[in-house]
C-alpha cells in the first residue's frame, strides 16, 4: 500500500473521521469565500500582494512562463503572477470552491477551473511552476498532491508552497494563537457578520498548529521525485517550500 501523509491529524472540533475533512472545508471556504479578500487584508495588513509577488520572483518565476496555481481561492497569488508574467493567460487557476473562483472570477480574465489539488484536470509535463499559497494543510494526503504537481509539471519545472508554520517560540506561538483564536475571529465577525467567516480564521490556527513538521514537508516533496528541495523562512513563521522537477 502506498504511503499516506495526511497535512494533519482529523480536528475532532470540526468534523469527526477524515472522510469529512473535504466536504467540511469546502462548505467553510464557499460560507466565507465573499468575506475571503477582506480577511486577508485583515491577516497581512495589506502586504500581502508584495510579498506573494517577491515569492513567485524568487522561487523563478518569469515572463514567457506558464503557471498553475492551485488552490488559487479567490486569486491571490493568481494576480501577482500576472503581474510577473504580464499575460493573463499565461496563469490558470484551479480550486474546488465555487464560491472562491466567483470571487476569482472578478479579479483574473485568465483561465480558471474547478478542481483539487490530489486529482488535477490537467496532462502530464504542462505547466513550468506549480504554486499553493497558503493552503498545503487542506489537502487530504501530500503524497498523492505531491505526485500530481510533479507529473503536471514540465521536466525543469519548479513548485513553490507558501504556508504559515507554526513559530518555535513559545511567546510567539501564544501571540499568533490569540490572534488567529480570539483578535481575528472578533473582527471577523464585527466586520463582516459572517459565523463561516469566523469559524474560518479559528479553523485556520487549529491546521497550523496541528500541521506536521516542515521536515516531513520536505521528505514527502523528494520521496515525490523533487529535487533540489528547500526551505525559506522568514518572520519566523512564513515557509516557503521550493523544489524541482527533474530533467529528463
Amino acid at each position: 500500500m502506498a504511503e499516506s501523509t495526511p497535512p494533519h491529524p482529523v480536528l475532532e472540533a470540526y468534523y469527526s473521521v477524515a472522510a469529512d475533512r473535504q466536504s467540511f472545508v469546502g462548505e467553510l471556504f464557499d460560507g466565507a469565500a465573499r468575506h475571503y479578500n477582506h480577511i486577508g487584508r485583515m491577516l497581512d495588513l495589506g502586504s500581502g500582494p508584495m510579498y506573494r509577488r517577491q515569492a513567485l520572483q524568487r522561487a523563478g518565476l518569469r515572463r514567457g512562463m506558464r503557471l498553475l496555481d492551485v488552490a488559487t481561492g479567490t486569486g491571490l497569488v493568481a494576480r501577482g503572477a500576472v503581474e510577473i508574467l504580464g499575460d493573463p493567460r499565461g496563469v490558470v487557476g484551479v480550486d474546488p470552491s465555487g464560491g472562491m473562483l466567483r470571487e476569482a472570477r472578478t479579479a483574473l480574465s485568465g483561465p480558471l477551473v474547478r478542481g483539487r489539488g490530489e486529482a488535477l484536470p490537467f496532462r502530464e509535463d504542462t505547466f513550468d511552476m506549480l504554486s499553493m499559497g497558503f493552503a498545503l494543510r487542506h489537502v487530504p494526503d501530500l503524497e498523492i498532491a505531491f505526485s500530481e504537481y510533479r507529473r503536471v509539471l514540465k521536466p525543469g519545472g519548479r513548485v513553490l508552497l507558501l504556508e504559515v508554520s507554526r513559530p518555535a517560540s513559545r511567546v510567539s506561538r501564544w501571540l499568533m494563537q490569540t490572534h488567529f483564536q480570539r483578535v481575528l475571529p472578533m473582527l471577523t465577525r464585527l466586520s463582516t457578520g459572517s459565523e463561516p467567516a469566523e469559524l474560518l480564521m479559528k479553523y485556520y490556527w487549529d491546521t497550523i498548529d496541528r500541521c506536521v513538521a516542515p521536515e516531513t514537508i520536505l521528505g514527502v516533496l523528494r520521496r515525490n521525485g523533487f529535487v533540489g528541495v528547500e526551505r525559506r523562512v522568514f518572520f519566523g513563521f512564513l515557509s516557503e517550500y521550493v523544489a524541482v522537477k527533474p530533467d529528463r
